[in-house]
C-alpha cells in the first residue's frame, strides 16, 4: 500500500513495483489521477487498486487498508509517501500552513502505520516504510515546517522499528534529497546533485527489498548533511544562509 501514489515518488514507485508484479493498493485523494496509474500499472500486466483517501483522516486511512485487505490480501509493506513541502520564510509566519505540513507529513503518516501494524503484529510479518528527507538532519532556511516534519516522522518511524523488531516486522526510513518531482518543479534555487526520478525510485527499492534500517542518498549530498550535524554553529549558520536550496 502506498500514499501518495497519484504523484511524484508515490507513482513511481507504484509503476516499477507494478512492472515487478507488485499488487497494489494505491491511496491518495485524487481518485481522478489514481485511476490514471492503475491504467498505467495493468498495462505491465500487474494488478492495482485505487483507494481514494486523506491521509490525515485515522478512520479514512483505517477503511483504505481493509479495502487494500479485502481485494488484495494482507499488506506485506506500507510505503508512507504522502507529503507536502511549502516554502516559507519565517518573518512571514502562517500557522495554518504550519499545521497543515504536520498534519499531512507527520500525523499522515501515523496514521498509515496505524491501519496496517494490527495485522502486521497478528502475523508477524511485514515492513513498514517513511519517505522522510536529508531535511529531517537538521533546519534549513525558509523550511522550518518542512525540516520540523521531517525530523519527527524519520524520530518516529525509527521508535516502531524499536518496538516492532521483536515482532517480525521491519521498518525503513528513506532520506532522499533531491529529486525530480512535482514538488521541485519552479524552484529558482539550484538543487545540488538533482535526481532524476526514475534513478531516484531504483535507489529506493533497493533500499525496500534488502529492508535497511536507514537509507540517505545521493551519497554526496548525504555527506555534506551530516557534516552539517557536527559543523558549530557558526558555520553552520553561514553556509545554510548563503545556500537557501528549497526556493
Amino acid at each position: 500500500m502506498i500514499t501518495g501514489a497519484s504523484s511524484g515518488i508515490g507513482r513511481g514507485l507504484a509503476v516499477e513495483l507494478g512492472r515487478r508484479g507488485a499488487k497494489l493498493g494505491l491511496v491518495a485523494r485524487r481518485a481522478n489521477v489514481l485511476e490514471e496509474v492503475i491504467r498505467e500499472i495493468e498495462a505491465v500486466g500487474s494488478k492495482a487498486v485505487a483507494v481514494p483517501a486523506d491521509v490525515q483522516d485515522a478512520g479514512s486511512m483505517s477503511a483504505a487498508a481493509k479495502k487494500v485487505r479485502a481485494e488484495l490480501g494482507p499488506i506485506d509493506i506500507l510505503i508512507a509517501n504522502a507529503g507536502i513541502g511549502p516554502t516559507r520564510d519565517a518573518a512571514e509566519i502562517n500557522a495554518e500552513e504550519i499545521a497543515g505540513v504536520i498534519n499531512v507529513n507527520v500525523i499522515g503518516a501515523s496514521n498509515s502505520a496505524a491501519a496496517v501494524i494490527p495485522d502486521m503484529v497478528a502475523r508477524r510479518s511485514g515492513q513498514l516504510v517513511v519517505i522522510s528527507s536529508l531535511a529531517a538532519y537538521r533546519g534549513l532556511p525558509k523550511s522550518a515546517a518542512y525540516c520540523a516534519s521531517k525530523a519527527a516522522v524519520s524520530a518516529f518511524f525509527e521508535s516502531l522499528r524499536l518496538d516492532l523488531m521483536p515482532k517480525g516486522i521491519a521498518v525503513t526510513i528513506i532520506h532522499p534529497g533531491f529529486i525530480k518531482t512535482p514538488l521541485t518543479t519552479g524552484r529558482d534555487a539550484r538543487m545540488p546533485f538533482l535526481m532524476e526520478l526514475d534513478d531516484a525510485v531504483q535507489k529506493m527499492l533497493r533500499a525496500i527489498e534488502e529492508r535497511r534500517k536507514r537509507y540517505s542518498f545521493p551519497w554526496q549530498l548525504a555527506t555534506i548533511v551530516r557534516l552539517g550535524m557536527i559543523m558549530p554553529f557558526w558555520m553552520y549558520d553561514q553556509i545554510s544562509r548563503a545556500n537557501s536550496f528549497r526556493e
